[in-house]
């Protein structure tokens, strides 16, 4: 019993050793995996600015209906659409 108990004991220890039969990645693996990654966040942004790029013409809406006006972008257009809702509110509520 005493023996079985010694064993394991110094079975955890015997784990912790360094096996010279294992392959790590070190050094080399981390500078791949990082040239990966920023490859990747590369592509990603640069996808997101060809996506902003995209502008097409939706199918024509049924008989009757008006086409909608194209929305604009940026913080100007943003801007002139507050600054026209605005003047839309105080045309449409007078102040007294």
């Amino acid at each position: 019993m005493i023996a079985s108990h010694a064993l394991t004991q110094y079975v955890p220890l015997a784990a912790q050793e360094l096996d010279n039969n294992k392959v790590t990645p070190g050094l080399i693996g981390f500078v791949i995996f990082a040239a990966i990654a920023l490859s990747l966040w590369g592509l990603m942004k640069n996808m997101v600015k060809q996506f902003k790029k995209i502008d097409f013409e939706e199918a024509p809406g049924p008989a009757g209906a008006t086409a909608a006006p194209k929305p604009s972008r940026g913080l100007r257009a943003h801007r002139e659409a507050q600054a026209a809702q605005a003047a839309q509110a105080a045309q449409d509520n007078p102040a007294s």
